[in-house]
């Protein structure tokens, strides 16, 4: 969360660099806490928390706003709040686009666009395709302050080193996507798993908030990936690779329910099925959502059945291996 040209040298440095961090993180996972609030939320004395936000002030990173009404006696509380300026570029490369967001603190989403593709991109062209977006957006960001690039890439990723292992749908292995993206546009880049950076995020902003044992299927072009989060941390297994359930094989009380060679839940509930039964060759989230609601055709509804009744199975596995609070769905699924 902290900026990282943040100096670090003594015990001191790291301590306060943390404590900095957790000041922050507070304020962008609530969107604004009181001076106070902050106070108790972290254990650290009044005096202390004044001089972390005095400095996150200096930094551009928060800004303090009016204390809200109190009944409570003594001096009301200043608000801290997100800064509306800085922002992250959010990035999603997957078979049929590259989806783009301009995210700031709060997890307030100020833009999201779509670029199409006709092919599976390779790293190179998806690093073209990157920095052709931020020349596009130069007299947009000129008076912003980017914090860095954020990508979500459907595949197996070796998150603390950028490295994607496999990504088998874009024809990906071992690429240090995180450094090609820094070395080639200047900002500090971060990759990981999609589903799994979207079960946090459902944890943490969305519909899993406040749920601390969740289960996320996202339904892509590529597939479907999954995260597990378990007393409110992801569960990432040894190698940080845990939560791949299109790679499972639901069973079925149909047999017929079955049409690929694999099994696999990806194979069966699968988002390229759906758009050959509406008749569509590519279509954004919104409008394959809307085409599948109005559509009358029997072949498109009875593909529909048959993918709820594989994903149900699939649901089911998962639920009696991790007894969940909550199971949430994304991206097709969750049409």
């Amino acid at each position: 969360m902290i900026d990282p040209a943040l100096p670090l040298g003594t015990n001191g440095d790291v301590v306060r660099r943390d404590n900095l961090s957790a000041i922050l993180g507070r304020v962008h996972r609530s969107g604004g806490l009181s001076r106070s609030a902050l106070t108790s939320a972290t254990g650290l004395n009044r005096s202390t928390v004044g001089a972390l936000v005095g400095e996150l002030v200096e930094r551009g990173l928060v800004t303090e706003g009016e204390p809200e009404p109190t009944r409570q006696r003594g001096r009301p509380s200043p608000q801290v709040l997100p800064n509306p300026g800085p922002v992250v570029i959010a990035i999603n490369p997957e078979l049929d686009a590259v989806t783009f967001a301009l995210v700031g603190l709060g997890a307030r989403v100020e833009r999201r666009w779509r670029r199409e593709v006709d092919h599976p991109i390779g790293p190179d062209e998806t690093v073209a395709i990157i920095v052709e977006t931020l020349r596009q957006l130069e007299t947009e960001l000129v008076a912003r302050r980017i914090l860095g690039i954020g990508v979500a890439v459907p595949g197996i990723v070796q998150a603390d080193e950028g490295l994607v292992r496999w990504a088998p749908h874009l024809g990906w292995t071992d690429v240090p996507l995180a450094a090609l993206i820094t070395r080639e546009t200047g900002i500090e880049a971060h990759v990981g798993n999609d589903a799994s950076l979207g079960a946090v995020a459902e944890h943490l902003f969305g519909a899993g908030r406040g749920v601390d044992d969740l289960v996320y299927l996202n339904g892509g072009a590529s597939g479907i990936g999954g995260g597990v989060i378990v007393a409110g941390r992801p569960l990432g297994g040894r190698s940080g690779y845990a939560g791949e359930f299109g790679h499972n094989r639901p069973g079925s009380s149909d047999p017929t329910d079955r049409l690929s060679t694999s099994g696999a839940l990806e194979d069966e509930a699968n988002r390229s099925r759906l758009l050959r039964a509406a008749g569509l060759t590519v279509a954004d989230e919104p409008t394959l959502r809307a085409e599948l609601t109005a559509t009358a055709s029997p072949t498109v509804r009875a593909e529909l059945a048959r993918q709820r009744r594989v994903l149900a199975a699939a649901i089911a596995n998962a639920i009696n291996v991790l007894n969940p609070a909550v199971v949430l769905l994304g991206g097709f699924l969750a049409t």
